[in-house]
């Protein structure tokens, strides 16, 4: 079954409205990072109320994980599938499989995605300067800024990307379960640095919106540059998976 959306979204997300896709995904980028994202950004620099939240519950989780024998290692692991350099490995072996005629813009696509998150969050953390958590009992270190964080952003591009590129090569009863794995594996990544204490919650959650702000306008690009119907597949699939 389909899912149940108003006219005007299942309008903007079929794929023979294409101007109006872009325009939707630009929009989408945009409203992103205009409010949610910059809401968080002012309260990080001004120190607000949520930072205060943040640092209460950092103590807290790190307390919880600190007295759990063999969590570390696990959460570890976790943090891992979005390092920097587990990210690159993914995206060589996914660029390995689909160079084939006819699928190198889904390459091109998901290279520029992922190198031009990965430069964008590092602007953004200079910018925006914030330290780390400073927690009672540290179990893991990580170097550089704290917000947005970079492993929350870039599984959200990486992931996101590599789910948009392989979309039309996967089988229909595929397509689903590979969204879902996506979205667990990216909120599995967020919440694996915030117990380790690595992150505040509202670098996690900055890194989820700048990242799917990033993402939208990449796929939006995209679709005006390629030829075929591939990413807009991806989007009507996701409106209609059973399609």
């Amino acid at each position: 079954m389909a899912l149940d959306l108003p006219k005007v979204v299942r309008t903007r997300l079929d794929p023979a409205e294409r101007y109006g896709l872009r325009l939707t995904l630009i929009g989408l980028a945009v409203v992103i990072v205009a409010i949610p994202f910059a809401t968080l950004t002012f309260e990080v620099l001004g120190e607000g109320p949520l930072t205060r939240f943040d640092g209460r519950l950092a103590d807290a989780l790190n307390d919880w994980v600190q007295g759990q024998p063999g969590a570390v290692p696990t959460i570890e692991a976790v943090s891992f599938l979005g390092k920097p350099v587990f990210l690159f490995v993914v995206v060589v072996i996914a660029v390995v499989v689909l160079w084939r005629p006819g699928r190198h813009r889904a390459t091109v696509f998901l290279i520029t995605t992922s190198l031009g998150g990965g430069v964008v969050d590092t602007l953004v953390k200079a910018a925006v300067d914030r330290p780390r958590p400073v927690v009672d009992h540290p179990v893991a270190e990580a170097f550089g800024k704290s917000f947005p964080s970079g492993h929350a952003m870039s599984s959200t591009v990486t992931y996101g990307a590599l789910l948009v590129a392989l979309w039309p090569y996967l089988a229909p009863r595929f397509r689903r379960s590979a969204l879902l794995v996506m979205v667990l594996v990216v909120i599995a990544v967020g919440t694996s640095r915030l117990l380790l204490g690595l992150h505040f919650v509202t670098d996690v959650v900055g890194g989820y919106l700048l990242g799917l702000a990033w993402l939208a306008g990449a796929v939006a690009a995209f679709s005006a540059w390629r030829h075929d119907q591939a990413v807009d597949d991806v989007v009507s699939g996701i409106a209609h998976p059973d399609g």
